[in-house]
């Protein structure tokens, strides 16, 4: 007579599987972790404290980061306006006095600059490069603490965002790493340790709605407030988002463009207006000059547009259109 033995394993497949998962997600987030403890060690060297003064009292507090070795600060207009007495506090250095260069109220961006040879600077990125879903850190020193970091990830790109001066801060990156009200001037970071972007705003009643300015708009900015102290411009008119151009009618009409400025709204009776810009349309250059997004265009509309005839071409659904718009100089708020 034959015995019919069945075996029973002692491993149970489904139980590897669920060690397994659980080593990839250790794993993973071990793997996050040193991402971010790596950034923080580059980048917080370089990130700075506020404290201004206006007259005999204290006045606001915020956060900034040098960018470059002799000392030039970029931080939040809204932090530093109206102060008589600026200082700044550096993990390296300590604390010693700052001098206004300048301020940009349309873009909360304002430029210090500190006399010091112990300041580190941190490294400039390139926020066309930026992509929904990947890793951010943001930086800062809110409420007199050494300094606080979280992290999260980019939520959106190209939003709108309304400054203190009243006007639209356009190509406005959004992020769910979270931002207290001392945070505001400071970096937000990619994985690299590279600044993507200036800190500037968080919607208190709302859940993770955090907002930075767009470091090729700091980049041009301070650029200006360095050589001028003051930033002129001519405008035309245009709301406007970096947006996609459709490689198909980009290659049709030998447009050699990723991306343009997609105009969102067109102010009545302005320039725009007045050289038969719609809403919807795509600008693509600027006299030839491409304009790969917002910051271009706003790079381009400076102070030698002012009154001067200049040609836009525009993408309108399939046709490529050639106008010419009259800029008007923009009212400093």
């Amino acid at each position: 007579m034959r015995n019919n033995l069945s075996f029973v394993s002692l491993s149970d497949p489904e139980s590897h599987q669920s060690r397994e998962a659980d080593a990839r997600e250790a794993e993973a987030l071990d793997a996050y972790s040193k991402v971010v403890t790596r950034v923080v060690e580059t980048v917080s060297p370089s990130v700075v404290r506020i404290q201004t003064q206006a007259g005999k009292r204290n006045g606001g507090s915020g956060s900034g980061f040098i960018f470059t070795p002799d000392g030039f600060v970029l931080t939040n207009s809204h932090v530093v306006h109206g102060a008589d007495k600026i200082k700044v506090w550096t993990l390296d250095a300590g604390e010693f006095p700052a001098q206004l260069i300048g301020e940009d109220p349309d873009t909360d961006l304002a430029l210090l600059r500190v006399d010091s040879p112990a300041v580190r600077a941190i490294q400039l990125g390139d926020s066309r490069r930026i992509r929904v879903g990947q890793l951010v850190v943001a930086i800062g020193n809110p409420y007199g603490f050494q300094y606080t970091v979280t992290a999260g990830v980019v939520s959106a790109l190209g939003r709108s965002l309304r400054s203190q001066s009243g006007r639209l801060i356009d190509d406005v990156i959004q992020t769910d790493a979270a931002l207290n009200p001392g945070n505001s001037g400071g970096p937000l970071v990619n994985a690299s340790g590279e600044v993507i972007g200036v800190n500037t705003a968080t919607i208190l009643p709302a859940q993770g709605l955090c907002f930075a300015i767009s470091v090729n708009t700091a980049k041009h900015i301070a650029s200006r407030l360095m050589r001028d102290g003051v930033v002129r411009r001519s405008y035309i008119g245009v709301q406007a988002q970096t947006a996609s151009i459709n490689r198909n009618i980009a290659r049709y009409h030998n447009v050699d463009l990723a991306t343009g400025a997609l105009v969102l709204a067109v102010e009545a009776d302005g320039p725009a207006a007045r050289a038969g810009l719609l809403e919807g349309d795509i600008i693509a250059a600027i006299e030839n000059e491409p304009v790969e997004g917002v910051d271009v265009l706003h790079k381009l509309l400076d102070d030698t547009r002012i009154n001067l005839a200049t040609g836009l071409t525009i993408l309108r659904g399939q046709r490529k259109l050639h106008l010419q718009v009259v800029p008007q100089l923009r009212n400093q708020a």
